[in-house]
């Protein structure tokens, strides 16, 4: 009777066990009852996390640093839509986060270098010293450029938008009403999804889809259960093998030159000594046609006299 009590008592100790667990961040430390999870930031700090919803990006950036710092597995694995979208061409690095997950306005990676963020952590300034001041800037919309496994027939467009807005949801909790539209190239499999809240609205996060979603794309997903991220169009599961996404801030970007590739700056370079030599060229034909102008000028005189 004893050895069926302790038995009963070890089987119920795993089921609580593996009922505590937290599906939106695999990485998340879960014990107790009731059930709580962290995320481990430093060797001693550890972050408590809300596992009902999407982890913030700011708490999610910090872990995977840290975790790549120790060796840990990080690894699971249409063009702008305005003038002002930019991309995030700095990949990870150790973010500042608020007290709610927001990232603050100004990151230095832990260094004397430092830069302006949206509110989805991506930098928006050129790079200065710690003096640098900057506020805090709202990312309304996001536009999301998808390229789609080879599917097994072609896919209908409006039937795809409807199951991108499923997906989304299911997958990320985000409103179908944030799906402001999904545009689609048959040929080059590329679909561009808009993603736009309204202007001033502070209540939803659009970094957390993103950041969750490139995961589920690029390399292995965060979620505990690491399924990938799948888009059902008539019954046929459409699988994604590459994303890019483009951010549109309430307020421009104050990149500068320094934000320019070395090749458009060498562009820059020519044809400004195109423009010049052709002035040089120009300069020294007025010149010599007006040395001849003197020289002709001189011999009719001297004929006259």
């Amino acid at each position: 009777m004893k050895v069926l009590i302790a038995l009963f008592v070890v089987v119920f100790v795993d089921v609580v066990a593996s009922q505590c667990v937290c599906n939106p961040m695999k990485w998340a430390n879960c014990d107790g009852d009731p059930c709580k999870c962290t995320l481990q930031f430093t060797d001693t700090t550890q972050q408590p996390i809300e596992c009902t919803k999407l982890i913030p990006k700011c708490y999610l950036m910090k872990a995977e640093v840290y975790r790549a710092r120790k060796n840990m597995s990080t690894r699971s694995l249409g063009g702008k839509p305005v003038e002002t979208a930019f991309v995030d061409n700095d990949g990870i690095y150790d973010p500042v986060c608020e007290n709610d997950g927001k990232f603050k306005a100004v990151q230095c990676n832990n260094t004397e270098e430092c830069w302006c963020v949206n509110s989805a952590g991506v930098r928006r300034s050129d790079k200065g010293d710690k003096n640098i001041k900057c506020e805090p800037v709202e990312t309304y919309w996001v536009r999301l450029e998808l390229k789609h496994k080879v599917a097994a027939v072609p896919l209908d467009a409006g039937k795809l938008k409807t199951g991108i807005e499923n997906a989304m949801l299911q997958r990320y909790k985000l409103d179908k009403k944030f799906v402001s539209e999904v545009k689609y190239d048959k040929d080059g499999r590329l679909i561009v999804v808009d993603i736009k809240k309204d202007i001033g609205e502070r209540a939803t996060d659009l970094s957390l889809m993103t950041y969750y979603m490139e995961k589920d794309v690029k390399v292995l997903p965060l979620f505990k259960d690491e399924k990938a991220f799948e888009v059902s169009v008539e019954g046929q599961a459409v699988s994604m093998e590459n994303i890019l996404v483009y951010y549109v801030d309430e307020k421009a970007p104050t990149f500068t030159m320094q934000k320019l590739t070395g090749g458009i700056i060498a562009v820059i370079v020519v044809v400004s000594l195109i423009v010049l030599a052709g002035l040089l060229v120009l300069f020294f034909i007025a010149r010599r046609q007006k040395a001849q102008y003197s020289k002709a000028q001189a011999r009719e005189m001297e004929t006259m006299s």
